[in-house]
């Protein structure tokens, strides 16, 4: 193998999306290990990517991609191994040079500049023209760039106007016009839903297709059969399984990832539900909700289904008082909730998981300890705080929810996405609420904490709460649900029953289909 150093771009295969020659691979990974503060966060990984390959990078939080990633994109040095592009021994020195030998990194937190237009954001660093810049040029370039990804967006629209997914495609689309020759994607669709994911997904099948060769790292295993030609999986920074996708299945990824024989969760066991805990009747929100009624029984879980903008999380906040409403009542246990705000809402007995849990569920620059105990005291309407008091509860809590957190004390931020979401359904629970709504209760965690989740909706279930599960992931609300409410364009579509739904039928009503 030509094993000269390179610290540019290799000219010779740079963003052509052509297969190497000989066969060699796109991209090798030798043996790469980091450590920080004497922990190891990855210990001797090897790895290979073909030309035009996907490559599945699988793992909790945690495991080591993080630190992988930021290897190959030049944000971190190993303290060894070697990375190989196109057969030749590259010196990834920072993140210009990962950029200068072809490789580009789209992270969760997208690096666009909100208050310029699309056009700026793409050609930005490599503007048309001598001297001066050619705006007229480089719209028609970014237009035509656009295009030919099959991204439909108008380059002069400001980036902050932008939905979620287009401000994907177009990071996406900047590191392409790098001519980048491997893409790396970090979760990318872990903020999309329905038609955004599929659109995306459309998108790394064209790009797989020019040559271009994708690490993609998702925690919706779905998604990771339906794309990826190989898999790698980490954990605790060791590679613990590789292999063709073809050659393996949900429940053995799944083994591989969390250490462990994996038992698929099934739907709720608790066939004996109770009286009706929560009532909505005829619930209004002008423009966005219309005439939604509904009731939830002790014991039962109510998924929530539809399409992004159907109206989901927008009534989970109508119920729980957050937003105002035009007309309805909200009704717990007989009694009418006053529904003006959500302390009203709270003392009822309604709690909200909201989708935001960084912004709207926690307060992340807070230790776990005085997380927890939050609710409860605008239950009661405490204002003396007794930190004895608040570590025993949270101690509880950490080890009856599995939390794993080194100090009850440090900020709620420290904590991986699984275990800051456990520490705000821990809230609730220290409340003795009622009724729980869940708002994608497991986006953006890991698989394992997803389980724990589903396990621990399960047993709150056993214990007679009334619990509304909304979530974009089809599989997650069929496997949850007693009974399915599909929502179309703010209002009812259907209601279909837990064990018979198909997604065949509830995606038929999210889409407005009609019998």
């Amino acid at each position: 193998m030509d094993q000269r150093r390179i610290h540019g771009r290799d000219d010779t295969n740079a963003g052509s999306g052509t297969p190497s020659e000989h066969g060699t691979p796109r991209l090798e990974v030798r043996g790469l290990s980091k450590s920080f503060l004497g922990t190891n966060a990855l210990d001797d990984v090897s790895l290979v990517l073909e030309p035009g390959q996907v490559l599945a990078l699988i793992g909790e939080n945690g495991a080591g991609k993080s630190t992988l990633i930021r290897i190959l994109s030049g944000a971190h040095h190993p303290d060894s191994g070697d990375v190989f592009i196109n057969g030749v021994l590259a010196d990834i020195s920072g993140p210009k040079s990962a950029e200068d030998i072809g490789i580009a990194t789209v992270y969760q937190e997208l690096s666009l500049f909100p208050d310029l237009s699309v056009a700026e954001n793409l050609v930005f660093g490599s503007y048309p023209g001598r001297g001066w810049i050619n705006w007229k040029q480089a719209r028609r370039e970014a237009a035509d760039f656009l295009r030919g990804l099959d991204v439909d967006v108008d380059v002069d629209s400001k980036v902050r106007d932008l939905s979620i997914a287009e401000k994907q495609m177009l990071e996406i689309a900047k590191a392409l016009r790098r001519r980048a020759q491997i893409l790396i994607l970090d979760e990318p669709t872990a903020v999309l839903g329905g038609e955004d994911v599929d659109h995306l997904l459309r998108l790394v099948h064209g790009l797989k297709e020019r040559g271009v060769s994708i690490i993609f790292v998702s925690h919706r295993l779905e998604e990771v059969f339906g794309l990826a030609d190989r898999y790698v999986v980490l954990k605790d920074g060791k590679l613990t399984g590789a292999g063709k996708i073809s050659e393996t299945n949900h429940d053995d990824l799944v083994s591989k990832m969390v250490g462990r024989d994996f038992t698929r969760s099934h739907r709720s066991i608790n066939r004996t539900l109770g009286d009706v805990v929560l009532e909505v009747n005829n619930l209004a929100q002008s423009g966005v909700l219309r005439d939604i009624s509904f009731t939830v029984r002790a014991g039962e879980v109510l998924g929530i289904a539809g399409l992004r903008g159907a109206g989901r999380t927008e009534l989970a906040r109508a119920i729980y008082g957050a937003d105002p409403v035009t007309s309805g009542d909200v009704i717990v246990r007989g009694t009418k909730v006053a529904n003006k705000s959500p302390l009203h809402s709270i003392r009822a007995g309604i709690g909200l998981v909201p989708e935001e849990r960084k912004t709207q569920g926690i307060f992340v620059a807070l230790s776990t300890a005085a997380n927890i105990p939050i609710v409860s005291m605008l239950k009661r309407g405490t204002k003396v705080i007794r930190p004895a008091v608040e570590r025993r509860t949270a101690l509880n809590f950490v080890e009856k929810l599995r939390i794993k957190v080194s100090d009850v004390s440090l900020p709620v931020a420290l904590l991986s996405g699984g275990n800051q979401q456990k520490v705000v359904l821990s809230k609730w629970l220290n409340a003795d609420v009622q009724v729980l709504i869940l708002d994608e209760p497991t986006r953006g965690i890991d698989i394992g904490a997803k389980q724990e989740i589903y396990e621990l909706i399960h047993s709150l279930c056993e214990q007679g709460l009334a619990i509304i599960v909304i979530s974009s992931e089809l599989p997650e609300v069929l496997a949850l649900s007693h009974r399915i409410l599909v929502m179309c364009q703010g209002t009812l579509a259907a209601e279909l029953d837990g064990d018979t739904a198909t997604e065949e039928q509830v995606m038929f009503h999210a889409v407005g289909g009609k019998k």
